[in-house]
């Protein structure tokens, strides 16, 4: 191809500053008195005493340091060192001019992978009609997903004969992974209610959901009935209820929470939690926000 003028040349051939052998093989390049870092031991020709020397076993490179395979003498005479620059480094690309075929499929490969969900401001590329642009994470992660499951069973029979809420022994526990997400809590209880003794009306049992303890945060609550008895005899009929709750609750927190399922009497109904494996279960899901 004809050139207007001097014809670009590829590489920068420079001869670097003079060296002054002594009794070390380690000498420091230079370029106009600054340190100067050659692409490669290939990248120089090193004159010694008269004699072109062999990159990689007369010589090496490490950073600007040149080291002869061993110690030269204040007789030896390093003739010069010729640096043949970035062969081939053809700069920046011109704008537009970088296409897929210039792209290596393998580009990503052995770089370092994320080892969990990425950062809300991490950024992606997306294809817009044709053009790229970035887009943060935030944009286009799911809400909604459940990110982890814990379910419970009751593990025995707990009775409260008193007014005041009491654990039935079916609780559990879940740690959020971020504060933003929601606790699906789902419940369902066996739960029996018997009389005490006495011949009163409208008895009933209560049951409720927590955030905690039975002491914390009151989430849901129902009540159970009993069978009625008229008449003067003693009342110990008993009724079997299958009490489920379903709430969608935002903890707020990274910590673990517990809930729990509490159980209660009116004064003249008591009430029993049943140990049962397949109908007393506590299920807790995080969903993502």
């Amino acid at each position: 191809m004809a050139y207007i003028g001097k014809e670009p040349q590829i590489g920068n051939y420079s001869v670097l500053d003079a060296l002054s052998a002594s009794a070390t093989a380690d000498y420091t390049l230079q370029l106009a008195s600054t340190n100067f870092v050659p692409e490669s031991a290939n990248h120089l020709i090193v004159s010694l005493n008269g004699v072109i020397q062999k990159p990689g076993s007369s010589f090496t490179v490490g950073g600007s340091t040149l080291s002869f395979a061993s110690s030269l003498t204040s007789s030896d005479s390093i003739d010069f060192v010729i640096a043949l620059g970035n062969v081939l480094d053809i700069g920046v690309p011109s704008d537009d001019t970088v296409g897929a075929a210039q792209i290596k499929d393998d580009l990503i490969s052995g770089t370092t992978a994320l080892a969990s969900e990425p950062a809300d401001t991490d950024e992606f590329l997306v294809s817009d009609a044709g053009t790229l642009k970035r887009i943060d994470y935030s944009l286009i992660k799911g809400g909604g997903k459940v990110l982890q499951v814990v379910t419970a069973n009751h593990s025995t029979t707990v009775a409260n004969t008193g007014t005041s809420y009491a654990t039935s022994g079916l609780s559990a526990a879940i740690t959020p992974s971020a504060s933003s997400s929601k606790i699906l809590v789902l419940t369902s209880s066996l739960i029996e209610t018997f009389g005490d003794g006495s011949n009163s009306s409208g008895r009933r049992g209560k049951v409720a959901l927590f955030r905690g303890t039975v002491s914390g945060t009151q989430l849901r609550e129902g009540f159970v009935g009993q069978n009625m008895v008229s008449g003067t005899t003693s009342t110990n009929d008993t009724s079997y209820n299958l009490v489920s709750f379903s709430h969608l609750d935002s903890p707020s927190t990274t910590d673990e929470t517990t809930y729990t399922v509490g159980i209660a009497g009116d004064g003249a109904c008591d009430v029993r939690a049943q140990h049962d494996s397949d109908m007393s279960t506590i299920t807790l899901l995080e969903i993502g926000a």
